[in-house]
């Protein structure tokens, strides 16, 4: 094996290409959930403090953009969700987030009554940008059975983003092909 040969080798994968998981999804990466196919677009991290950090990837199954939040602290959480705008959530959430920049204790949604499970101030970065991190506030509700989340979020002073969905299991998550790996 040459010198140009060395430099042609392909980076070898920082997971176990036999047994690959959600934990180790990337961009480019492509799975199976819900009888369609998903391939990730984007990869965002959070750091929650005292050296906690959740990941969320944007997914796109060829019409539908979702988010997959992803959490392993002893165990895998995870809970899949789509963008929607904060006066979605009435009325009174909407005025609660502008007017006293305060989530509302609880609030109903579809038929369904949500919680707030708790408010998490923390740090937000785009994996493509490189160390970016921007500071925000999170919300995460969920209803009475624990299945169905929201997540509302402040970024600025009067900029707010909100996104609902439900907790999955990972076995729901399937057939997760790596994307090509080249030096």
């Amino acid at each position: 094996m040459g010198l140009a040969d060395f430099f042609k080798r392909k980076k070898q994968p920082s997971y176990d290409s036999t047994n690959i998981r959600v934990t180790d999804l990337d961009v480019g990466f492509v799975f199976e959930y819900d009888l369609e196919s998903w391939e990730v677009q984007a990869c965002f991290e959070y750091d929650w403090g005292d050296n906690f950090y959740t990941q969320e990837f944007k997914i796109f199954n060829g019409a539908k953009t979702m988010f997959l939040a992803v959490e392993d602290d002893d165990e895998v959480y995870l809970s899949i969700s789509e963008k929607i705008k904060t006066r979605q959530l009435g009325e009174e959430v909407h005025e609660s987030l502008l007017g006293k920049q305060k989530a509302p204790a609880s609030f109903e949604y579809q038929g369904k009554k949500y919680f707030m499970d708790k408010e998490s101030p923390g740090f937000f970065n785009d994996v493509a940008k490189g160390d970016e991190w921007i500071e925000f506030i999170s919300w995460d509700y969920e209803d009475e059975s624990g299945e169905f989340v929201i997540c509302i979020e402040q970024w600025d002073e009067q900029e707010f983003e909100a996104s609902a969905g439900k907790r999955i299991k990972e076995f729901e998550i399937s057939n997760i092909l790596p994307k090509e790996i080249t030096n």
